[in-house]
């Protein structure tokens, strides 16, 4: 469900978890007004203003646990991405010579990026990876490991070879483990039963304004539901309308192939 929620555009997905459940939150409120007269639901505003409170501070912790924490596993999938573009670009630099291994290594490199920006980046959107991306990168391997047998490189630039191409691999397995989703679906249900039933709760007060409490239970509904909104969007950080693009290793790509 996050999945199908986080690939919507923008627009829809604040229609379909903004829009429509304030909608019926105020249509609710409307129903519960004449049903039940605000003169007896004004004789729960004292009591249960206590408990909203509590119902509101335990919900906000929770909402924002799980927002800060989404937000630092998006960063950490920039901070992946950017590493990996770093990587590449060292290893272009480790890949000069005039030894056919290190041409081999080079054209490695420039193959494995063009199948992760072609291939890999759709693959996560879908939450899974692209094989043949995979194949690329145990092609730079090989090639790392012909051109460490050729000796003509001394051990210090060879082990930083290797480091590199590590780090290739561990960026690739951060975004791959990334792009399936970062909240688990017990929190889900926690973060929209949550938000439903502290919305539901406000239903109890009564105000002899009737504009003003549809007013309010409808900017209450707003807030929570934006907060969910934000969630969505990140939690799947290479997919739908707010995601990492791979901008840092087409500009290492181009950069390389332009010189």
């Amino acid at each position: 469900m996050s999945h199908f929620l986080s690939v919507l555009p923008l627009w829809e997905l604040i229609l379909l978890v903004v829009i429509v459940p304030t909608a019926v939150a105020v249509g609710l409120q409307i129903v519960v007004r004449k049903w039940v007269g605000f003169e007896r639901l004004e004789l729960n505003n004292e009591v249960a203003g206590f408990m909203f409170a509590a119902i509101g501070v335990v919900y906000a912790v929770l909402l924002a646990f799980v927002v800060i924490a989404v937000w630092e596993k998006f960063s950490e999938g920039q901070t992946s991405v950017a590493r990996e573009s770093a990587a590449a670009s060292a290893l272009f630099h480790y890949a000069e010579g005039a030894e056919p291994e290190a041409a081999r290594l080079h054209d490695r490199v420039v193959d494995y990026l063009k199948l992760t920006i072609e291939k890999d980046w759709p693959a996560m959107a879908a939450e899974t990876e692209d094989r043949e991306t995979s194949h690329a990168l145990d092609a730079l391997y090989r090639a790392a490991m012909a051109l460490n047998r050729t000796g003509t490189r001394s051990t210090a630039d060879m082990s930083e070879v290797f480091t590199q191409v590590d780090n290739l691999t561990l960026a690739r397995r951060v975004r791959v483990h990334l792009s399936t989703g970062l909240v688990p679906d017990v929190i889900w249900i926690a973060l929209f039963a949550g938000a439903g039933l502290t919305i539901y709760f406000a239903l109890f007060f009564g105000n002899r304004d009737g504009i003003a409490q549809l007013a309010m239970t409808a900017i209450l509904s707003i807030v929570l539901t934006s907060g969910l909104v934000v969630i969505i969007s990140l939690d799947h950080p290479f997919s739908g309308p707010v995601h990492i693009a791979p901008e840092s290793l087409e500009h290492v790509l181009a950069a390389e192939t332009e010189g």
